[in-house]
């Protein structure tokens, strides 16, 4: 039997925050310098939200796509940007590593705004196995290897509104940089 955490175990441990910078970018004008920027890294977290749906038959776009370095964490709002042809660069650039979780809808989400094909992804829901780790959710995952939670109140908050809140910044920087940051404690040290 591998590792596991509970719920309650969960609910006890210290919270975890992001204290890297988080930048918005929310004008077409500022997706190029963000993009160069994160070209630079050969890893990098990868996380997506989307406006939750809470009548039956409703559907959203993805709206924000999160992609975050172990120092900084952008947020592209796609539901004001569109999805730049430059984000592809990175997406599917084979030379990037993009760790993610629970990816397949992820990318369902990102072929409702592009057709190309995403390379070089890595999702931590099948990674962590060759590493004993049984729980497969972010928040479980992350408690294991760093005796931390990540809090979940804003995962169905409204990523469409006009301006994304602290909280919501906050929490969708997590969610990318925890994925950057189990991956690259796992390859470098595995399980302690």
């Amino acid at each position: 039997m591998g590792l596991t955490i509970s719920k309650e175990q969960v609910a006890e441990l210290p919270l975890e925050i992001f204290d890297g910078k988080i930048i918005v970018v929310e004008h077409k004008s500022k997706v190029e310098k963000a993009v160069t920027d994160l070209m630079k890294y050969s890893k990098l977290g990868f996380d997506t939200e989307t406006k939750p749906a809470f009548k039956r038959g409703q559907v959203h776009k993805v709206a924000l796509m999160q992609l975050s370095t172990i120092d900084v964490c952008y947020l592209f709002r796609l539901n004001k940007i569109g999805y730049p042809d430059e984000l592809d660069e990175i997406i599917c650039n084979p030379n990037i590593k993009k760790i993610g979780l629970s990816l397949r809808d992820d990318f369902a989400a990102i072929r409702k705004r592009s057709e190309k094909k995403p390379q070089n992804f890595i999702d931590l829901q099948t990674f962590v196995d060759e590493y004993g780790i049984d729980d497969n959710s972010l928040q479980r995952i992350y408690a294991i290897l760093f005796g931390r939670k990540i809090s979940k109140n804003q995962r169905l908050s409204n990523w469409e509104a006009n301006y994304l809140t602290e909280p919501q910044k906050n929490y969708a920087a997590i969610d990318a940089w925890a994925c950057l940051r189990i991956y690259n404690h796992l390859i470098n040290n595995g399980i302690e």
